[in-house]
């Protein structure tokens, strides 16, 4: 299983991002798939997490500002990331959810004040 995430980089506050997730070894449509990040110091915490039915379940601060999808035919989920605060600033791991727990590589995403 491969997880490869992309979609990431400088932004100012405000802003907008659309993160990547292509994955290859597994078939994203019957699995729920997340999106997780972790700033500096921190813990890295559940961002969104994509039920296989397409329902989506946010952390409470990205709620109304961060969207996921999926793209069953592509194989692939996103991100939409819109009005972007600096406290989002993180590396973002995309994560596919079957028994175990699959990573991908990471995404730095950079707020700028």
């Amino acid at each position: 299983v491969q997880l490869q995430a992309s979609g990431g980089g400088l932004v100012q506050a405000g802003g907008s991002l659309r993160l990547s997730c292509a994955a290859s070894g597994i078939i994203l449509s019957q699995i729920s798939m997340g999106w997780h990040r972790q700033a500096p110091g921190k813990q890295r915490e559940l961002v969104a997490r994509i039920r296989s039915d397409g329902i989506t379940v946010y952390l409470d601060s990205v709620k109304g500002r961060f969207t996921g999808s999926r793209d069953n035919a592509k194989n692939t989920v996103y991100l939409q990331m819109n009005s972007l605060k600096p406290e989002d600033t993180g590396v973002y791991y995309c994560a596919a959810y079957k028994g175990v727990t699959y990573w991908g590589q990471g995404t730095l995403v950079t707020v700028s004040s």
